[in-house]
């Protein structure tokens, strides 16, 4: 997986993301890029921004972090490389072919804790973190998961 990091005079991208149980939450654009088919995380990771909201990036840098967040129980592992974007151009308009991004928009970065409170905090806390430090070296956090379901989770960050 990767995600995007795009900010604009109006604060940083956001895209609202409708889940197969009807729940909706809030994330950086990106998703599932697969490397294996010829396709660079990078060039997936703009495909994957654009389809979602109709900005096109023409230069990443990072990443500037990755987060890793593995459940036993369930039986998933989840790895994410998030890089910020240098430089996009075009019109905000989502149109996700997939269904899953609903909304996208522009948020402050003092309204970010409130549109992420709903997601994980594998998304949450990392996002968080940069949005307030601005680091330059990539971090990597490390997520250990635990519990019945996605209403019942226990999670723990293990490395950051």
């Amino acid at each position: 997986m990767a995600g995007g990091l795009l900010e604009g005079p109006e604060g940083i991208l956001l895209v609202q993301n409708r889940r197969r149980d009807g729940s909706l939450d809030w994330s950086p654009p990106g998703g599932v890029i697969e490397v294996d088919e010829g396709e660079s995380l990078t060039d997936g990771l703009t495909r994957e921004v654009l389809e979602e909201t109709g900005l096109y990036v023409t230069a990443w840098s990072g990443p500037v972090y990755r987060v890793e967040a593995v459940a036993p129980e369930a039986g998933w592992h989840l790895r994410a490389e998030v890089h910020l974007a240098t430089s996009f151009s075009g019109q905000l308009s989502p149109g996700d072919p997939d269904g899953i991004v609903v909304d996208a928009r522009f948020v402050d970065p003092s309204g970010c804790a409130e549109h992420l409170e709903s997601n994980h905090a594998w998304v949450r806390e990392p996002l968080g973190a940069w949005l307030t430090e601005r680091w330059v070296d990539v971090r990597s956090y490390r997520y250990t998961v635990s519990g019945p379901g996605a209403g019942a989770y226990k999670v723990i960050l293990e490395t950051s």
